[in-house]
């Protein structure tokens, strides 16, 4: 058994049954006994010493010839009484470990001395044995010291021999045979010690494979008892570490289903342990989850990517665990392959076994799943993005941009006249967010086919009521913002656009630009003003074509002027401050500018206020701009004063008012602001005549509640026909040839489609051209205008192009692609109410303060757009330059902005050289800004 230090006893009881005798602790004995034969003395020893005596340390590995050794006794006893179950039996002290060596006596030796003597007789260290193994250790590394080795056989014949080899001396006792007999075992004792040594070697080897096996078990303090205890109990350790893994593997994998099926039964069982009962319905537990999962990926939007990521972390850990629990590697390296397996659906053909097979393959069908998976997501996030952009609905970074909220159909010559607009800074960028789809959009502008001239149109699906799609196009950085009517009806319409300025309103960032509204209702105009303040600028669609097209009934010629003023491809309205100007009367301004003419002055002192036309005498003062008609903003500047010879001129007054009969084919729903404005501009005797579906009392009715007096009417006359204007029959029932000037108007019924609407204008207008040809004489040949010599004698054309020249006709047209038609056949004069509208909504959104001339000139009373005969100004085939000619304007109180010539079809606004000489004859017109009075 092993003593108290944790040695095993080198000399082990051969009879465990007999219990051993009590030792002596006062007094040595040695009892010598002599067996038959020379080589085998035994020897029979009873001693005090414990077995743990300080005289079997391996720290000298010596024998003590201290004084606790005794002289050998040299009585002899009878064989008889020699008992081998009395003592312990030992092989002779050159063959085995004995409890003490007290038969040879030699002298005590220095210690440096007996480690000399022992490290000579020890075998020498192999080259292949790792440092580590000494004693003392000389690795990288110190180690902890170690117990004391106990000694091996081998080690203990071979220092017994060698004590006997060095002290000849002591053994002159012995007989001659036994010295024979001494060298032959000294012979044989030499080759056993070498077949010994060979065997600690591979000992040696072992106890280096298994340190490196078991690197956390001190093997070096353990004997070979205890490092076959160790290994098996790492052995074991291990085992138990895969079992309890398994274990797991198989209590994770059965819990969801056990979770799954007694869900529900979960909060009742919760009521149970807490001794409550619960009379309320619940909603079962497994809803509660699912309503909660299902918001959780509804609000979150990377909800579904870390679910991804928790369920991958899940399935490696997880199959690292049950790899390990299968495999015979370590949990990390069970942790990579599953990695591995997730990440490459190959890389587990190469296991072996069955158990690490079906695991692998798992691991690699939950790594395919969740790869296709993340696929997916990635490929929803990709075609979301798209249909994003797609959509319009990603964000606009721009700055100092035009901004159109709404979609109509004066959309495409509105982004035309921006471009125009744009083109002498080279291009700008006008967004347009409209509830359409973008690519709808973006192909109903492809369709325009026209040449945007470096513009950039971006397209954004989304509403104008909504503070985030407002804020997606960077409202508050648009230099300007256009409000487009819907295809509503008018009341709608405006309704619309008053919550559309309640949204601008709210933009807590502010607007930097102003805001320009179209309005259907001129009553419906001080509202949207009262909500938007003075970043609200209006303009009144159809109160402004209904007055521009009584103008140009009445002046026929003035549409085309109206165009051209309106339009950004002529001559537009401009202002601009001249500081050298400051102190210069009017009447010098007004041929200060060679490229220009200036029409009116913003006065600073007034507040800003235009006055157009202002007297002659007017002075500029610091502060004050100039407004004029120009090519461009950067066209024009102030020179010196031309020389102006005013010479004599004809003093003409204007014509007296004679009284006129109007027809209107169609109804609009502000023909009653029409109506009114004809009340002011016509001579009284006048007479309207109206042909439209509407009943007579209905129209009285209308009338009425649009705010007209019908009774109060002085210089007008109503006269109320019912039918349709397509139909020739009701046309014939009409004194057609007897009309001053005919308004085709673009019908309240149909003016939702430009198509319609324009279809229906163009067969009213040839049915009455036809009528007026039979019901009129015709004229002589030579009596046809130069312009009208393209067509054959024979057409049909030719005579209604003679029927025009003795009535206006004025037809309303939505669509550009309409006026085509209407102006190769010269038989009407026509009025784009969509095109002029746009117009002005790109000129006031270019500079609001346009739309103060605009309505004045728009407006009943005040100054007017007109066209004067030649004969107010010169006599014919006077030579003058247009210089000389607005200054005799100036006489009439009028200013002269251009002239037709009489053989032109189209007058020519802001002439260029203005100081050129030429003769001009009785049949040229002017355009001119007259006060009215």
């Amino acid at each position: 058994m092993p003593d108290r230090d944790g040695a095993p006893n080198p000399n082990p009881s051969p009879n465990p049954n007999k219990p051993e005798r009590p030792p002596l602790l006062k007094k040595s004995k040695t009892i010598a006994a002599h067996f038959s034969g020379p080589l085998f003395p035994a020897v029979r020893r009873v001693s005090s010493t414990s077995p743990s005596s300080p005289r079997f340390s391996s720290e000298s590995n010596t024998y003590s010839a201290s004084s606790t050794s005794t002289s050998t006794s040299a009585s002899t006893t009878h064989d008889a009484n020699f008992g081998f179950g009395d003592r312990d039996y030992v092989y002779p002290s050159f063959l085995g470990p004995h409890t003490a060596r007290s038969r040879v006596n030699f002298k005590s030796t220095s210690k440096s001395q007996r480690n000399q003597l022992e490290l000579s007789k020890l075998p020498a260290r192999s080259e292949s044995m790792p440092s580590n193994l000494t004693s003392e250790g000389g690795g990288a590394k110190a180690e902890p010291k170690m117990k004391p080795k106990p000694k091996l056989k081998a080690e203990k014949d071979l220092h017994a021999l060698s004590i006997q080899v060095s002290n000849p001396a002591s053994s002159s006792a012995l007989s001659s045979e036994s010295s024979t007999s001494l060298k032959f075992v000294c012979t044989i004792s030499v080759s056993h010690t070498l077949y010994l040594r060979n065997e600690v070697s591979k000992l040696q080897e072992e106890n280096v494979s298994l340190r490196r096996v078991c690197s956390h078990v001190d093997l070096a303090s353990a004997g070979i008892t205890e490092l076959k205890e160790v290994n098996s109990l790492v052995y074991f350790g291990n085992a138990d570490s895969r079992i309890v893994s398994l274990y797991m593997v198989i209590f994770i994998l059965v819990t969801p289903f056990v979770l799954y099926k007694y869900l529900d039964s979960l909060p009742r069982i919760i009521d149970l342990l807490k001794r409550k009962t619960t009379k309320k319905e619940e909603v079962p537990l497994k809803k509660k989850i699912a309503y909660m999962v299902d918001v959780c990926f509804s609000v979150y939007p990377y909800a579904k990517l870390l679910a991804l990521l928790f369920a991958t972390l899940f399935l490696i850990g997880y199959g690292g665990l049950a790899l390990y629990a299968v495999g015979d590697g370590s949990f990390t390296e069970a942790l990579w392959l599953s990695w591995s397996f997730v990440a490459d659906s190959g890389s587990h053909a190469d296991m072996a076994g069955a158990g690490p097979r079906i695991v692998s393959v798992l691991i690699t069908s939950g790594g395919m799943l969740i790869f296709a998976m993340m696929l997916g997501l990635v490929s929803d996030a990709i075609s979301e993005k798209v249909d994003s952009l797609r959509k319009g609905k990603s964000e606009v970074i721009e700055s100092n941009h035009i901004l159109i909220l709404g979609w109509s159909d004066k959309l495409g010559s509105l982004l035309k006249q921006l471009a125009i607009a744009n083109k002498s800074i080279g291009g700008g960028v006008v967004v347009v967010l409209a509830e359409r789809d973008k690519e709808e959009m973006e192909m109903d502008i492809a369709k325009l086919e026209f040449d945007f001239m470096g513009t950039s149109v971006i397209c954004r699906s989304g509403s104008p009521l909504i503070l985030a799609d407002l804020k997606k196009v960077s409202v508050s950085k648009a230099r300007g913002i256009i409000v487009l009517a819907s295809d509503e009806n008018a009341d709608q319409s405006d309704a619309r656009a008053l919550r559309v300025v309640l949204s601008l309103t709210g933009v807590r960032e502010g607007l930097r630009g102003h805001v320009v509204v179209e309005m259907s209702d001129l009553d419906n105009e001080p509202l949207v003003k009262l909500v938007g303040g003075e970043l609200i600028e209006t303009v009144v669609a159809h109160d402004v074509i209904g007055r521009l097209m009584i103008q140009c009934a009445l002046q026929p010629g003035l549409a085309q002027i109206w165009e051209d003023i309106l339009g950004f491809e002529n001559a537009e309205f401009y202002i601009k401050r001249w500081p050298q100007l400051d102190g210069v009367p009017f009447e010098d301004v007004l041929v200060s500018f060679p490229d220009a003419i200036p029409c009116g002055v913003k006065v600073a002192a007034d507040g800003g206020k235009i006055i157009i036309n202002p007297d002659d005498r007017y002075v500029l003062k610091e502060g004050d701009e100039v407004l004029v008609i120009a090519e461009d903003d950067d066209t024009y500047a102030p020179g010196p004063l031309p020389e102006v010879n005013k010479g004599l001129f004809p003093r003409i007054a204007d014509p007296p008012k004679y009284p006129e009969r109007i027809l209107f084919c169609g109804w609009r729903r502000d023909i009653d602001d029409m109506i009114m404005v004809l009340e002011a501009l016509l001579a009284p005797g006048s007479e309207l005549w109206m042909l439209n579906e509407v009943a007579e009392k209905d129209r009285e009715r209308k009338l009425t509640d649009g705010g007209l007096d019908i009774s109060g009417l002085e210089n007008i006359k109503l006269v109320h026909h019912v039918g349709n204007a397509v139909i020739r029959r009701h046309l014939e029932g009409l004194p057609l040839e007897t009309f001053d000037s005919i308004l085709i108007l673009a019908d309240e019924s149909v003016e939702d489609s430009i198509v319609h609407s324009d279809s229906r204008s163009l067969a009213t207008l040839l049915l009455i051209r036809d009528i007026q040809s039979k019901r009129l004489p015709n004229k002589d040949s030579r009596s046809i205008p130069l312009r009208h010599s393209v067509f054959s004698q024979s057409s049909w054309i030719r005579e209604m192009q003679q029927a025009s020249d003795r009535s206006i006709i004025i037809s309303e047209i939505l669509d550009s692609r309409t006026r085509n038609l209407v102006s190769v056949s010269r038989i009407s004069d026509y009025v784009l109410s969509n095109e002029l509208v746009s117009m002005a909504l790109a000129m006031v959104a270019e500079d609001k303060q346009i739309n103060r001339v605009l309505e004045e000139l728009f407006a009943e009373e005040g100054n007017e757009l007109c066209i004067k005969p030649a004969e107010f100004y010169l006599y014919d085939q006077e030579e003058l330059c247009f210089t000389d000619i607005m200054r005799r304007g100036r006489q009439r109180q009028e200013i002269v902005i251009g002239y037709r010539l009489a053989a032109a079809e189209r007058a020519v606004i802001n002439p260029a050289g203005k100081s050129e000489q030429r003769k001009w004859s009785l049949d040229d017109v002017f355009v001119v800004i007259s006060s009215g009075k």
